[in-house]
């Protein structure tokens, strides 16, 4: 077969980086490379995939962290007949150092092809391409280095937190600390899988949700504020005396209503018990607002793509809970819910799903939870129903 590959020199053009340039210039150097070029070509071309996954592949004692990769065609692609992908549990917020960087590329371009995805979805480092009889000696060497596989299959994946108070002033939580102790104190639900399907577990330290935990994650961990928000008033006169639109930038754009521009005093006027802390009052005017004292945590569950059923955004399980070590009470209420799911689940049923069947109610028994008003899955249509 040629080595040309026109259709994805299409990918090369326009202004953007393009992942086929990295990897021709990693198919200098390395077959496997070479041929995942002219696999995805062919791929193109018949407008199929050529990969599928021909069973279940690991490292001892773990039953996760490892993706099984075979092409359907291994006589036409020999160097791409097995190409697995690593999980590699990334630290907490992603922070490493040159050193560390630079044993995992060394070690990956011993034992795989080279190439590299910082990050995945999940958050982890996916090491791409490596063949069965490779995956033993990598994984040893790798946590020589200090590192660990992360999750796969129906097992707890690699829990992943924003970059918190390391380098973000609105962050509510420590969100790295959280979420270092989490990892560490489910390893065994990490490397095992034993339950219906996957389970994720995501922190962003405020409201803006940088890492998307509403939207991925089946237990999602917010950073908040109990307190009313902080305003500067001198500070929102200095905004408003440069030219800055205050009510059509901020107070129209407020969901709640929550603020009112008092043009007469030249005040900001907080309406507290509307205000649902969305941040995009704090995010428009950062050096005259600022969250609340008392700081702690949302906890929602059942975010999720598609799968058996359509996606879905977290919803709201606890309004507010205080976040500190050892983190008692979200660990006995994730208990709770993975003994509920694990019991009740069908295979490939996420959580939301598993509520969705059986009813919010059951659940709510099952982990010892009262109904409140802020557990709204989504606003009523029908005006017959009340608490």
């Amino acid at each position: 077969m040629s080595d040309e590959t026109p259709l994805l020199d299409e990918l090369e053009k326009g202004p953007w980086p393009s992942y086929v340039k990295e990897i021709k210039r990693a198919a200098k150097k390395n077959a496997a490379a070479k041929d995942l070029l002219r696999i995805q070509e062919q791929s193109y071309e018949d407008r199929v995939t050529h990969w599928k996954h021909g069973g279940i592949v690991g490292v001892t004692g773990y039953g996760s962290g490892v993706i099984g990769r075979y092409c359907d065609n291994p006589e036409k692609f020999p160097n791409v007949t097995a190409f697995h992908t690593v999980r590699v549990n990334q630290p907490a917020g992603w922070f490493y150092t040159s050193e560390a960087l630079r044993k995992v590329c060394d070690i990956w371009e011993r034992y795989g092809s080279g190439m590299t995805n910082f990050h995945g979805a999940t958050g982890d480092i996916i090491l791409l391409g490596t063949t069965t009889e490779n995956l033993q000696p990598c994984f040893d060497a790798l946590t020589e280095a200090g590192f660990d596989l992360g999750g796969s299959g129906s097992a707890l994946r690699t829990p992943a937190a924003c970059v918190g108070q390391a380098r973000c002033e609105y962050a509510n939580i420590d969100t790295m600390a959280l979420i270092h102790d989490l990892t560490m104190t489910y390893q065994d639900e990490m490397h095992r899988p034993r339950w219906p399907y996957k389970f994720k577990i995501k922190a962003s330290g405020c409201p803006n949700d940088c890492v998307a935990a509403i939207a991925r994650a089946d237990f999602t961990i917010i950073g908040t504020w109990r307190d009313s928000l902080r305003i500067d008033q001198n500070a929102v006169r200095e905004y408003v005396n440069e030219g800055f639109d205050i009510r059509s930038l901020v107070v129209n754009k407020c969901p709640s209503e929550a603020l009112e521009w008092d043009e007469k005093g030249s005040n900001l006027v907080l309406i507290a018990e509307d205000c649902v802390r969305c941040m995009h009052c704090i995010n428009m005017m950062p050096k005259a607002l600022r969250p609340g004292l008392q700081k702690g945590a949302t906890i929602l569950v059942g975010g999720k793509a598609p799968i058996l059923k359509g996606a879905n955004l977290s919803w709201v399980l606890i309004p507010f809970i205080e976040i500190a070590p050892p983190y008692t009470e979200i660990k006995e209420l994730l208990a709770k819910i993975w003994d509920w799911w694990d019991e009740h689940g069908k295979t490939r049923e996420r959580l939301a799903e598993l509520i969705e069947r059986i009813g919010l109610k059951e659940f709510l028994k099952a982990v010892d939870l009262k109904p409140l008003p802020q557990m709204v899955m989504k606003p009523r249509a029908n005006p017959y129903v009340f608490f």
